[in-house]
């Protein structure tokens, strides 16, 4: 795969240390998703938890035809949300399609995962085989957390990453709803980026349906 299409999906070079800087992404990305869960001020969802209740999880937990959510920022679907989290939030309306710019930028516009297999969609087709290789566990400046779920390329493509890393708000084995992905060949570069997490729903969803999660929170 080109470079272009890993580096324009992963960001790579914008990491910035776990605790540097003032980290939104656990506080108002969190809440523009979720389902049925606790989403309160002390909730998992919102990245309050014991070390003992994380653990780790199989690649099954993200199964499926999921979808970027960059388009729809760009075509102007996600006004509304944007629209409705400067009423309550800290930031304007831009001020919010800036951050999220910069959050959900991506060039890969599907990625399909099917047994240990994941394929990337974007400018070219890649595909890998994946193994978990554990968690970690990182801290905010707010004071909240979250935990990245770790998995390894083993076979595949030489443009596919070598590592991806799932952040889903969700802390052990659970399907996903939604994810923040990280990819990259470098492991521990990859837990400091911070700033530029590729999110991505079920591929089954419409541009109304997205909308709703978002704004349902």
């Amino acid at each position: 795969m080109g470079a272009a299409l890993l580096a324009a999906a992963l960001g790579l070079g914008q990491a910035a240390a776990e605790t540097a800087h003032d980290h939104d992404h656990g506080h108002d990305h969190a809440h523009d998703h979720g389902h049925a869960h606790d989403h309160g001020k002390n909730s998992v969802y919102s990245g309050y938890f014991e070390d003992a209740q994380v653990a780790d999880r199989p690649l099954s937990d993200w199964q499926g035809d999921w979808q970027s959510v960059y388009p729809y920022l760009r075509d102007g679907t996600l006004d509304p949300v944007l629209a409705h989290k400067a009423e309550t939030g800290d930031k304007s309306a831009e001020e919010y399609r800036a951050y999220y710019e910069t959050g959900y930028r991506s060039d890969i516009d599907r990625i399909e995962i099917d047994g240990d297999r994941v394929t990337f969609h974007g400018k070219e087709t890649v595909s890998g085989r994946y193994q978990p290789v554990g968690h970690e566990i990182l801290t905010y400046e707010k004071g909240n957390r979250g935990v990245r779920f770790i998995f390894r390329k083993v076979e595949g493509d030489a443009g596919a990453p070598g590592f991806i890393q799932f952040s889903d708000h969700k802390i052990a084995p659970e399907k996903s709803d939604h994810f923040h992905i990280y990819l990259g060949d470098d492991r521990a570069a990859l837990l400091k980026e911070m700033e530029h997490w590729p999110t991505y729903y079920p591929a089954g969803l419409d541009s109304a349906g997205i909308v709703a999660e978002m704004l349902a929170h």
